[in-house]
Parts: C-alpha cells; sequence; structure tokens
C-alpha cells in the first residue's frame, strides 16, 4: 500500500477531494467517520463519555447529543482534553487496524485526519503516524468563508470564527507533500485531483508498521 495523509481546513472542501479519490480507486480511512461509530449507543467510548458527563449528552432517542458535547468541550480546555483521552486511543487502535488489513495490498491508501495541524501542536493527540506523505486541499479564507455560508449555514462572523480557530493556511501548507488547489469550480477540482492521483501512483510502498513509531 501506499499510505497518505489527507488534511485541510473546514471550508476547504477536503471531502469533496476525499470522494474523488476513493472514486478513483483509493482507500478511504476516515477518522471522523470511525468517531462517529465509536460514539453509539453500547460502544465503550459512548459509556465512557456518559460516566463523565452523565445523562445529558444523550439525546432522547438514546444517541449522543453532540451539538451537547460540543457545548462542553470546546468551551473548555480541560475537557476538551478528557474527551481525547477517551476517543483518540481507540480510535487509533481502530484506525491501525484498517490499515494492517490494507498494507498487504499495493492500493493507495487515504488516512483523513481533519486536525492535522492543529494535532501536531498537541502531546499523545492523533497524527499521520507511519504515513508516506501529506496532501494538503487548500483555498483562500474568504473562499472557505463563502462556503460555510451557502452550503452549511453559517453566518459570516460564526464562519469567520471557526476558520480563525484551526492551525493557519500557511501552517496547513507547511505541512504539504502535495497541495491540492480547491479555489475553483467543479472541473478545476477534478482536474487537480487527477493530478494528485497521477502523483501518488508514483510513490512507492509504504513499510508497515511504521519503524521506530515514525511519523510523516
Amino acid at each position: 500500500m501506499r499510505l497518505i495523509g489527507l488534511t485541510g481546513g473546514i471550508g476547504s472542501g477536503k471531502s469533496s477531494v476525499s470522494s474523488r479519490l476513493e472514486s478513483r480507486g483509493a482507500a478511504l480511512i476516515d477518522a471522523d467517520a470511525i468517531v462517529r461509530d465509536l460514539q453509539q449507543p453500547d460502544q465503550p467510548v459512548f459509556e465512557a463519555m456518559v460516566d463523565r458527563w452523565g445523562q445529558r449528552i444523550v439525546a432522547d432517542d438514546g444517541s449522543l447529543d453532540r451539538a451537547e458535547v460540543a457545548g462542553i468541550v470546546f468551551s473548555d480546555k480541560a475537557e476538551l482534553k478528557a474527551i481525547e483521552k477517551i476517543v483518540h486511543p481507540a480510535l487509533r487502535e481502530e484506525m491501525d487496524r484498517r490499515i494492517e488489513a490494507l498494507s498487504v495490498t499495493d492500493r493507495v491508501v487515504i488516512l483523513d485526519i481533519p486536525l492535522l495541524a492543529e494535532s501536531r501542536k498537541k502531546e499523545g493527540a492523533l497524527d499521520a503516524r507511519g504515513t508516506s506523505a501529506i496532501i494538503v486541499v487548500d483555498c483562500p479564507v474568504d473562499i472557505a468563508v463563502a462556503r460555510l455560508i451557502e452550503h452549511r449555514g453559517f453566518d459570516e462572523e460564526d464562519a469567520r470564527a471557526r476558520v480563525a480557530a484551526q492551525a493557519t493556511r500557511d501552517e496547513r501548507r507547511a505541512l504539504a507533500d502535495f497541495i491540492v488547489d480547491n479555489s475553483g469550480d467543479e472541473a478545476g477540482l477534478d482536474a487537480e485531483v487527477d493530478r494528485c492521483f497521477s502523483w501518488l501512483e508514483t510513490l512507492g510502498p509504504t513499510p508497515w508498521p511504521p519503524e521506530n513509531g515514525a511519523e510523516s
């Protein structure tokens, strides 16, 4: 396999890039999707979260009230660390299990980690351990803000605040082995992803497990 990290800021269109790479034959390991699975009722992560924060984080249908959780953890650094301590070990274990299953193939494997630039600043946070390269999906801040307003219903002040709360555009670009420019239209993005996938096919295989816990 060729194990590749993928990241991008909110509103960058990272999900559009990951789905296009998947349609071109890549295998996708999506950290956010795995977290949602781990937080289903009766799962150990769900139970650990309820043990800490109580029934207020459980919705009427028994599922996790994600808005309530966000209100707790994103307003208190100690609570954010607490949820990371609960979620990240289980997430890493499941990601590693999926990578291991694909390691014997010759496929491109995309490891989708939304907050990769931010997590590198945090001890023990999820990282791109073992990847051969990192792709960053990039666009100007004003375009990201406009997309959040149009497609996700944010008002402009909230959209800009969410963008500002993440790593800067320059910080993400500094991580990149390849930058996908998503500042244009759908046709432009298709061309960028074609260019990216052609580059991915030139890369050699990624050793797994990584030596000495190496990180790209």
